[in-house]
């Protein structure tokens, strides 16, 4: 008898596992908010799920999919859930490795924006409803993380570099792919969208203009 070889990896299922470390470090950034910030146990572990899934729950809504994925689908609260409970074990040490924590944030929002934008396409939602669903999907668990912690959403300030700015220019790409190209091939192109444009506003070649009133 032959051996049953393992089932190969698929690029479908590399997406689903890149999907779960964006998870996790959404997850990892709204729990070291909530310890930096001093929340108990319970109030970090909140903070970081709603931060993880709140994005994605969102865009389930938005696109008709209820219950939302991570509903449906555990894994993504178990990721959550690690994240949280690691940044309140080990805030500090994790701290100091915010570079590679931003790096798979960039990830989890390239994802969620790509992934928004497509099931607001399959939904039938217009060019304007399919950017702002992909965009809120990226970003909306942050938005949701920050109003929590009694903080000003970072989106609406961080000039210097692109985050809500990339997730809806990710999206528009998912759009003007899509006619042309299969479903998934327009996904990694709005995913590669998103991480070129972070990458590039993170080197300071590209901000948004800031206007400001006279006193």
């Amino acid at each position: 008898m032959h051996e049953l070889l393992p089932p190969a990896v698929t690029l479908q299922a590399g997406l689903h596992w890149l999907d779960l470390i964006g998870v996790l470090a959404f997850a990892l950034s709204g729990a070291l908010l909530g310890v930096r910030k001093r929340f108990d146990l319970f109030g970090v572990l909140v903070l970081g799920c709603v931060t993880a899934v709140g994005g994605g729950a969102i865009r389930d809504t938005l696109t008709g999919q209820t219950p939302p994925l991570f509903l449906r689908d555990e894994s993504y609260l178990y990721a959550a859930l690690l994240g949280s409970v690691l940044a309140f074990g080990f805030g500090e040490r994790l701290a100091r490795f915010e570079r590679a924590i931003s790096l798979f944030d960039s990830a989890g929002l390239a994802l969620f924006a790509a992934s928004g934008a497509l099931g607001a396409i399959n939904f039938g939602l217009g060019p304007l409803g399919v950017v702002f669903t992909g965009a809120i999907s990226g970003v909306g668990g942050g938005i949701i993380r920050d109003l929590i912690a009694n903080e000003v959403p970072e989106v609406m300030y961080r000039r210097d570099q692109l985050y809500a700015t990339a997730a809806a220019a990710g999206a528009f790409a998912v759009l003007a792919l899509h006619p042309y190209v299969t479903p998934f091939q327009s996904q990694l192109g709005g995913v590669l969208t998103v991480i070129v444009l972070r990458w590039i506003s993170r080197r300071g070649w590209v901000n948004l203009p800031v206007r400001r009133l006279p006193e």
